[in-house]
């Protein structure tokens, strides 16, 4: 049976975003088994986003000129060899390379977005999209419950080297996929088809200074993801101090997220932004983020954990793909990668800024204040979408 783009498109990110969340639950016990502190652990966890906040334009830009499949296949071999470098370290400089480089790799997450615009109508984007995002929340729906299993409960016992070799495997399996039966969207037919576009900007400050819906839609994504990386980068060691619980039940517990995203990001999205619209549907996600970590800095047990883990998951879940709808409408075929590659750095630059936050807060104000800094931070985002929301109207 011949397999078609889009189905091609999210069984690659599945399995390429699924060896990356084997690693979530895993990396913050690395950090403490070799000594860190919680302000170096969130660093450990930040610079792999610094690193992603460099290359996600450059990947962007890139695929725009050679197309989408050689970047594709580039970074996932080398996201990879990231992934031994990591099961076989031997200290925090070795965690501390892998992170790097896997960043660098990360990138390729706009180009699968820019993918699926190109293969999409701006009728059926968010669809298109939507379908990206969901195999995102499916390969972290199945991948921290699988490193955790692999790794073991016990923190001072639990294998490391499982898990970092799987997500090597899974990241060969998705270079297969898109080298047997994933064509390219953006070839030199597609890049020579609109010369008139020459003209139209493709460098990221360009793109923010003359797109000022897209500005404000990159501000509000990066509250909404400072947010949410608030939470991924000190999420495990709060729940191993709160809970006393180790990397299986770690990853256990992330279900609740992941399911959420994936079910509204799969089917809830498909069937309410034909009714609703994408503006409305991104309001409703702001207040399920605020709502989720209130209810995670309350503490009180581990069962209402898993009800706000599951509030932010349908955050995650109407956010991603109706957000990143509204990018690619700002973009033409000519600098769509580009315009994917700048809001991709907007969410990048977030998960710089929320483990820097979440590491200070946590030691010095107490544990509960990353939860409550997240709610904040993520109620900021009503505003800069309605700002977003001006401008597009006013640009039509």
């Amino acid at each position: 049976m011949k397999i078609a783009p889009l189905q091609a498109l999210f069984f690659v990110c599945v399995t390429d975003v699924l060896g990356f969340g084997i690693m979530v639950p895993l990396v913050p016990y690395m950090a403490e088994r070799y000594g860190a502190t919680p302000t170096q652990l969130t660093l450990l966890v930040g610079v792999y986003s610094v690193c992603q906040l460099v290359a996600s334009p450059l990947l962007g830009r890139l695929s725009d000129r050679i197309g989408r499949r050689p970047v594709l296949l580039i970074s996932m071999g080398f996201n990879g060899l990231s992934y031994l470098m990591l099961g076989f370290g031997s200290n925090l400089w070795w965690i501390l390379a892998s992170r790097m480089l896997g960043g660098l790799m990360a990138g390729n997450i706009a180009t699968a977005f820019a993918y699926a615009s190109d293969i999409s109508t701006p009728a059926n984007r968010a669809r298109s999209l939507g379908v990206v995002g969901a195999a995102i929340a499916l390969g972290f729906l199945l991948g921290p419950p699988l490193g955790g299993l692999l790794a073991g409960e016990d923190v001072a016992q639990a294998s490391f080297l499982r898990p970092s070799l799987f997500a090597a495997v899974v990241a060969l399996l998705a270079m297969a996929l898109v080298w047997f039966v994933m064509p390219e969207s953006h070839g030199p037919a597609q890049r020579g088809a609109q010369p008139h576009e020459a003209a139209i900007p493709a460098h990221p400050f360009q793109l923010l200074r003359t797109l000022p819906a897209l500005r404000a839609l990159v501000i509000a994504t990066v509250f909404v993801t400072t947010a949410q990386s608030t939470f991924e980068s000190i999420y495990a060691l709060w729940a191993l101090n709160h809970f006393h619980v180790g990397p299986r039940t770690t990853g256990l517990t992330m279900l609740a997220l992941a399911g959420m995203a994936l079910l509204s990001q799969g089917y809830l999205v498909r069937r309410l932004v034909p009714r609703f619209g994408e503006y409305r549907l991104i309001y409703t996600a702001i207040g399920c983020f605020a709502a989720g970590f209130l209810v995670l800095a309350s503490g009180l047990s581990l069962p209402l954990t898993v009800a706000g883990l599951a509030l932010l998951g349908l955050g995650v879940g109407l956010y991603n793909p109706n957000g990143s709808s509204l990018a690619s409408h700002q973009a033409l075929a000519g600098n769509r990668g580009a315009v994917m590659g700048v809001y991709a750095a907007g969410t990048s630059l977030a998960r710089v800024i929320g483990p820097l936050c979440s590491g200070y807060l946590y030691s010095r104000l107490g544990t509960a204040m990353p939860f409550i800094f997240g709610a904040f931070i993520a109620l900021q985002a009503a505003w800069a979408i309605a700002a977003s929301r001006r401008a597009a109207g006013a640009a039509a």
